[in-house]
């Protein structure tokens, strides 16, 4: 069920927010001159796929997670992007390609080894990464890969249909800062 939600709110999100999208597009063509962002990421069952943002950093920032990144390679237009997690709505297209879903723990890099030690121990990847999830609206980051493995775990054993509404409502009201820069 929470497939067929995630196929319908990302379909209609993609539809609907199209101006949004292609309005963050052309400013990102004048704010770095690339305005997407492709990174290879770590999906279900640990299978790789390629995520897909809006460019929030300099073209030539190093391919990093979040709290490792400079503060200093933040542009103008990805710290708007940012604070309204803007930044995050091409992932929808992963979403409706399956490989991500609205609710599920965001997915890390396949160079932070503790974090994916302590997901497999979990079986974390059994589940579709996700957009959002109770981590990210708790305030949990990557940089505590016990925590944050803990607190995907937790949510996926509590996951219903609701939950999910309610991560989404939580991520939508600004609930949260998740993966900030802290450099």
């Amino acid at each position: 069920m929470i497939r067929f939600v995630d196929i319908l709110l990302s379909l209609a999100g993609l539809v609907l927010g199209a101006p949004v999208l292609l309005l963050i597009y052309c400013a990102g063509l004048f704010d770095t001159g690339s305005p997407l962002f492709f990174q290879e990421r770590v999906g279900r069952y640990r299978k790789p796929f390629t995520l897909i943002k809006f460019r929030t950093m300099d073209v030539d920032t190093a391919s990093v997670a979040s709290h490792l990144a400079s503060r200093s390679s933040i542009t103008r237009l990805g710290a708007l992007l940012r604070k309204t997690k803007l930044d995050e709505l091409p992932q929808l297209w992963n979403v409706l390609k399956g490989e991500m879903s609205l609710v599920g723990p965001r997915p890390g890099l396949f160079n932070q080894e503790q974090l994916l030690h302590e997901r497999d121990i979990r079986k974390v990847f059994e589940a579709r990464p996700g957009i959002t999830g109770l981590a990210q609206v708790s305030g949990i980051d990557m940089s505590t890969p016990e925590l944050l493995a803990e607190t995907d775990a937790k949510m996926l054993r509590q996951l219903t249909l609701s939950y999910y509404f309610k991560l989404i409502l939580m991520t939508v009201l600004g609930q949260g800062r998740g993966d900030r820069i802290r450099h």
